[in-house]
C-alpha cells in the first residue's frame, strides 16, 4: 500500500494543473478546426463583404462630401462675385448720382445767374426807360414852366407850337452841352 500511494504521489505530482489531458487537447483542437473552417467559409466572406460594402459607402460619403464641398466652393465663388458686383454696381450709380447732383448744380447756377443777368438787364432797361419818362416829362413841364413864364414876361400870347418847338432846342441844347 504503501508502494502504491507513493505511486500516486508522483502520479499527482508528475501531473500539470495548467496543461488539460490529451483527450481534452483533442477535442478542443478538433472542435477548434471545425469552427475555424466555418467561419472561414461562410462568416469571413460574410464579414469581408460587408467590410467591403461599409469601405465603399464610406469612399462614395467621401467623394459626395467633397463634390459638395466643390459645388458650395463655386457658389460661395458665385456668391463672392455677385457681391464684388453688385458693389462695383452701387459705386457706379453712387458716382453717378454725384455727378448728376454736380451737373445739376452747375445748371442751376448757371440758370441763377442767367436769371440774375436778365433781372439786372431788366432793371437796367426799366431804369433807363423810367429815367426817359422822367426827362421826357421834365421837359414837358419845364416846357409849360417856361411858356407860361415867357407869357408872363412877354405878356400876350404867343403862337403855342413855336413856342414849344423854341423851349425844345433850347433844353435840347442844355441837355448837349452837358
Amino acid at each position: 500500500m504503501f508502494l502504491l500511494a507513493a505511486t500516486e504521489t508522483v502520479n499527482v505530482q508528475s501531473r500539470n494543473p495548467i496543461l488539460p489531458s490529451v483527450p481534452e487537447l483533442v477535442w478542443g483542437i478538433s472542435a477548434f478546426a471545425i469552427v475555424f473552417l466555418l467561419m472561414w467559409k461562410y462568416a469571413f466572406p460574410a464579414v469581408k463583404k460587408g467590410m467591403d460594402a461599409r469601405t465603399d459607402r464610406i469612399r462614395e460619403s467621401l467623394s459626395s462630401a467633397e463634390q459638395a464641398k466643390g459645388d458650395a466652393q463655386s457658389v460661395l465663388e458665385e456668391y463672392q462675385r455677385q457681391l464684388a458686383d453688385a458693389r462695383g454696381e452701387a459705386n457706379r450709380i453712387i458716382e453717378e448720382a454725384r455727378q448728376t447732383a454736380e451737373a445739376m448744380r452747375r445748371d442751376l447756377t448757371a440758370r441763377a445767374e442767367a436769371d440774375a443777368m436778365e433781372i439786372r438787364t431788366r432793371a437796367t432797361a426799366d431804369i433807363e426807360a423810367a429815367k426817359n419818362r422822367a426827362i421826357e416829362e421834365l421837359r414837358s413841364q419845364l416846357t409849360d414852366f417856361t411858356i407860361g413864364l415867357a407869357e408872363k414876361v412877354v405878356r400876350r400870347n404867343i403862337d403855342r407850337e413855336s413856342n414849344a418847338r423854341l423851349v425844345d432846342e433850347y433844353i435840347s441844347t442844355i441837355g448837349n452841352n452837358r
